[in-house]
């Protein structure tokens, strides 16, 4: 089977919505150390390789809002989608105290072959999504309860945004109004790196956006991941008329 770096669902789907999923998957193309970037198993099954259950809440969404969804398919730790192309973190050796044995020795010309196979594939496919008309985007993942050696994190959801955005106000206002969930802003991670995938496709175009963190443990399932889907499917438009976009 010839690998493909993405994957689109439902792109004739009409919604001005689009979602993302930059970190779907732990595949590790065949062409990358034949697949293997040699670490265990249960590495690979972490939040370090990909954002565990942010897949299965896109594709829900992307259904329950009749509106396409793009995914990744390559790990984080093979390169991070979610960086410029500049970003000192694009290609990890070391993640959450887990080194990387197949990124150990990966130079600039591995870096470039990462880049040419996989990474710009799915940002070319993103672009011609995002440049439909009145596009709004909505990038779903989620993060670990807990880093090694780090205090628990008490958020349920976080809500991501670079300044000047007012769709992700609304929503964050909204999710709060719910009465029983635990909402970070700008939390578990500040909202905002240059060059990253907002900022290449939102932000740089003016273009309505958010980037939403569910935690991890709350999506490990089926039934978490559809009645996450089904909560933000009810949240989001009101949110998108809150913000007058």
């Amino acid at each position: 089977m010839t690998y493909t770096p993405f994957y689109i669902h439902g792109e004739d789907r009409p919604a001005r919505w689009l979602i993302t999923c930059d970190h779907a998957t732990n595949t590790v193309p065949p062409e990358v150390n034949g697949g293997d970037l040699g670490m265990a198993r249960e590495d690979m099954e972490r939040h370090i390789a990909y954002d565990v259950g942010a897949y299965e809440v896109a594709k829900h969404l992307g259904h329950l809002l009749d509106a396409p969804v793009i995914a990744s398919n390559f790990s984080r730790l093979v390169i991070d989608p979610n960086r410029g192309e500049e970003d000192p973190t694009l290609l990890m050796k070391l993640y959450d105290g887990s080194i990387i044995p197949g990124n150990r020795h990966a130079d600039a010309a591995e870096r470039d072959r990462r880049l040419e196979m996989c990474y710009r594939p799915y940002h070319q496919a993103l672009a011609r999504l995002a440049a439909l008309p009145h596009v709004v985007i909505v990038s779903v993942h989620s993060f670990t309860r807990q880093l090694r050696g780090r205090a628990p994190r008490p958020w349920e959801i976080g809500v991501l945004y670079p300044p000047g955005e007012r769709f992700s106000p609304a929503l964050i206002n909204i999710l709060r109004a719910e009465g029983d969930l635990c909402v970070g802003e700008n939390e578990p991670y500040t909202g905002h790196l240059p060059g990253d995938a907002i900022d290449k496709h939102a932000t740089q175009h003016n273009r309505p956006n958010t980037l939403i963190e569910l935690r991890n443990d709350l999506i490990a399932d089926h039934t978490g991941q559809l009645a996450w889907a089904e909560r933000l499917a009810s949240l989001l438009p009101p949110a998108l008329e809150k913000s007058g976009l």
